[in-house]
């Protein structure tokens, strides 16, 4: 989906990078190898997004295990596989392939069971998840979930060099493939030819993130390496971000309304309080979710 008519988006005040976030190897499911790059301890710093998992791997060894049955309840996991299949099904009857630069949005809500699953035995598997935090008040929100093939998510082009597809939020005057109230994320894939700029605007407010996974860019003169995750300043009257590649590249860039509400995380189970994470637990056993 291809858009013409943009709208102008200059950055006069742009913002910086605060510090830079090295990943860390961890193994999940049922034994994939995944770079964990936002991880708990980044949760109230970079409030309403609670964790980013990177992988990627030609090794079947690494992902083929994928990830059985197992819960979520009070937040969103956003599936983006930017190469390799991968088979959902979950408790409410949805079922759905995610594949080749096709993103994965579910709602748990007040809870699901599901199952993420390789549909391949060999070659390159890479992608994201990303958590993202629900207000309290829709934490036991009706589960909600939608696959998007990647022709069905917005993109454009500059003049200058990038090439943006928009999951959330919006850009340039294009709209995203998803919008949400509450925490009114951005989540934008920038790929930029060698010594392109991109500029982004962002709401004042906004905690916002970028990852690189191709090449090198700069913010404001810093540096951010391959795999390495940049949390952005959020400085008054800072109007966005202003990335320039160091060689071609490409970039996640992340942001979202903080909800500055208490954050109580069980495993797969992330709500307000310790007893909200006990009930959590006791309807998990009951064999409540996704009834």
């Amino acid at each position: 989906m291809m858009t013409k008519q943009l709208t102008a988006a200059r950055v006069e005040t742009a913002r910086s990078v605060e510090r830079l976030v090295n990943g860390q190897f961890v193994m999940d499911g049922a034994g994939v190898k995944i770079n964990r790059v936002l991880t708990q301890t980044l949760q109230r710093r970079l409030d309403p997004f609670l964790m980013l998992d990177a992988f990627g791997s030609e090794k079947p060894g690494d992902y083929i295990a994928g990830f059985p049955e197992h819960p979520h309840r009070g937040f969103e996991t956003i599936s983006y596989m930017i190469t390799g299949s991968m088979r959902h099904k979950d408790s409410a009857g949805h079922e759905g392939l995610i594949t080749n630069g096709g993103v994965q949005w579910m709602t748990a809500g007040r809870g699901v069971i599901h199952s993420e699953m390789p549909e391949q035995s060999e070659g390159l598997m890479e992608g994201f998840q990303l958590w993202l935090n629900l207000p309290a008040k829709d934490k036991m929100s009706a589960l909600w979930y939608r696959d998007i093939p990647n022709q069905e998510i917005p993109r454009f082009s500059t003049d200058s060099g990038a090439t943006v597809q928009v999951i959330a939020g919006r850009s340039h005057g294009v709209e995203g493939a998803v919008q949400r109230d509450g925490t009114e994320p951005y989540y934008l894939d920038i790929e930029l030819a060698a010594g392109a700029t991109f500029e982004q605007q962002l709401p004042p407010g906004h905690n916002a993130f970028l990852y690189v996974f191709r090449g090198e860019v700069t913010v404001e003169g810093k540096g951010v390496a391959n795999t390495r995750l940049a949390i952005l300043t959020n400085p008054p009257g800072a109007e966005g971000v202003r990335i320039k590649a160091a060689e071609a590249s490409r970039v996640l860039l992340i942001a979202g309304r903080p909800l500055g509400e208490p954050i109580a995380q069980y495993g797969p189970f992330v709500m307000n309080t310790e007893d909200e994470l006990r009930q959590a637990v006791e309807d998990f056993r009951a064999g409540t979710f996704g009834a």
